[in-house]
């Protein structure tokens, strides 16, 4: 590798990062949550994105690839702490109540709520996890699909099931926590 290509590569790195540090953070925060363990999911996702950076063809945006990179390595990373098939998304985010809050003046029951949503968002399948924590990252159902690896239909269909499935589960949890 030449000096040249290198100063290219370091740069382009740099604004990779720049331009992406807000979605890698998220991930970070979603599936290490506050814990040290976010620091060195961070750092992981770095390293891989610095290792993949030649791979990247162009066939999508580059922070769909970014988000793929670091799912793909928050997936992994949480796989060797022997997490992968029961981990636990931290859903502390106030966009995720959009998901199933019909009437926001509730302010009352709203922590109770929150609890309750992010207990039944940590029953949800991995896949499901990822799908959700992108549409909350804003993503498109294009951009989800090309990062979890389903057609945008699926995605879509599948958004749909899960917003569906946590509203009645909300309701259903709200109406027993009254009796």
């Amino acid at each position: 590798m030449t000096i040249d290509h290198m100063d290219n590569k370091e740069k382009l790195y740099k604004q990779i990062i720049e331009e992406n540090q807000g979605r890698i953070r998220s991930v970070c925060k979603h599936y290490a949550g506050k814990t040290g363990d976010s620091d060195d999911l961070y750092q992981e996702i770095l390293i891989n994105i610095w290792k993949g950076m030649e791979s990247f063809r162009g066939d999508s945006k580059r922070s769909t690839w970014v988000y793929r990179v670091a799912v793909n390595t928050a997936l992994t990373y949480l796989n060797r702490k022997n997490k992968y098939l029961n981990f636990n998304m931290h859903w502390d985010d106030g966009r995720v109540c959009d998901l199933v809050c019909e009437d926001m003046e509730e302010k009352v029951r709203q922590e109770a709520q929150m609890n309750l949503i992010s207990n039944l968002m940590n029953q949800l399948s991995v896949v499901d996890k990822i799908i959700i924590s992108l549409m909350l990252e804003e993503l498109s159902s294009k951009e989800i699909a090309e990062i979890v690896g389903i057609t945008e239909t699926n995605v879509r269909v599948k958004i749909h099931r899960i917003k569906e499935d946590l509203r009645s589960q909300v309701k259903g949890g709200l109406y027993e926590d009254q009796e």
